[in-house]
């Protein structure tokens, strides 16, 4: 089963779980010059926004988290593509995962300008560009 949580309760969650990932679903465009997350290990679902699936995610994913039973949290830009991402990772059998919503840069606004309505870094949640 997949969890939705907002960006605070999510960051609440890796306070309290030391052994909860958090997995930046991203292209590496986004992830190094937009920001992310401290802390979040960088697996793109997708190479190129709107491209082909990354055919070597679940392996990545698997690399870094043998366990199944390990809760992973996983964050895109606002929900949708860690939504997917996480829907691929209960097929293959991992337990606890938890959607992000609202992402790390939130849903646009009236101006279609995105990190002024919700998400990480409108909640002031730590983050870092690389």
């Amino acid at each position: 089963m997949i969890e939705n949580l907002d960006p605070q309760h999510a960051w609440d969650l890796l306070e309290q779980n030391p052994q909860a990932v958090l997995i930046d679903v991203r292209t590496k465009a986004e992830y190094t010059d937009i920001g992310h997350p401290i802390g979040a290990i960088h697996i793109a679902w997708q190479e190129q926004f709107g491209g082909a699936i990354n055919p070597d995610f679940l392996t990545e994913v698997n690399k870094r988290v043998p366990d199944y039973s390990t809760p992973i949290l996983l964050l895109c830009r606002s929900g949708i593509r860690s939504l997917s991402a996480a829907r691929a990772l209960e097929h293959i059998g991992y337990k606890t995962l938890i959607n992000i919503v609202n992402g790390f840069e939130g849903d646009p606004d009236s101006n279609q300008q995105r990190g002024k309505l919700n998400g990480w870094q409108f909640c002031g949640l730590p983050w870092e560009k690389s």
